[in-house]
């Protein structure tokens, strides 16, 4: 378009070029992973690794969970029981129940780790795709062996 004085320019400076091409984010290259990188990434892509490492973070996570229900359950419901109980006899009994309390949640959050990243890392290694059907399968095999457990346990010895 022409402008309507002859000292108007449509273009413009070269100076507010290169500040905008300034404000571009500048793209990186590339970087192959490293040695270490890639050996990192083969240990944790084998099922045993994983699935131990799972189940010790379960089991920790089960540990504190336990630990936290316990202080909140009062098991001395009843009052004449309370009354009769000194203060550390109370905070003791408390003590020994969250300590149950705590053992059990870890052996089972361990055990469900355990249980569903091999079930999830062997499905995904025989299918040799990442998708949600791995975890899907890993859940109900997680679900059906632990619930299982206790049925079989139940018909091996069966009460009269």
């Amino acid at each position: 378009m022409a402008s309507t004085s002859g000292t108007e320019s449509t273009e413009t400076p070269i100076s507010s070029l290169s500040s905008k091409e300034a404000e571009k984010p500048q793209i990186e290259p590339l970087r192959l992973p490293t040695i270490e990188e890639i050996r990192g990434q083969d240990i944790w892509n084998n099922c045993a690794v994983r699935s131990v490492v799972s189940g010790v973070l379960g089991g920790g996570l089960g540990f504190f969970m336990g630990l936290f229900f316990g202080a909140l359950d009062n098991p001395l419901t009843n009052p004449l029981v309370q009354e009769e109980m000194t203060a550390k006899q109370q905070f003791i009994y408390t003590a020994k129940q969250m300590g149950k309390r705590s053992i059990s949640s870890a052996k089972t959050f361990a055990l469900m780790g355990l249980i569903f990243s091999a079930a999830e890392c062997v499905v995904e290694k025989a299918r040799a795709k990442h998708d949600m059907t791995n975890t899907v399968v890993a859940g109900c095999a997680t679900g059906g062996s632990l619930s299982a457990k206790g049925n079989f346990l139940s018909l091996l010895f069966p009460e009269s």
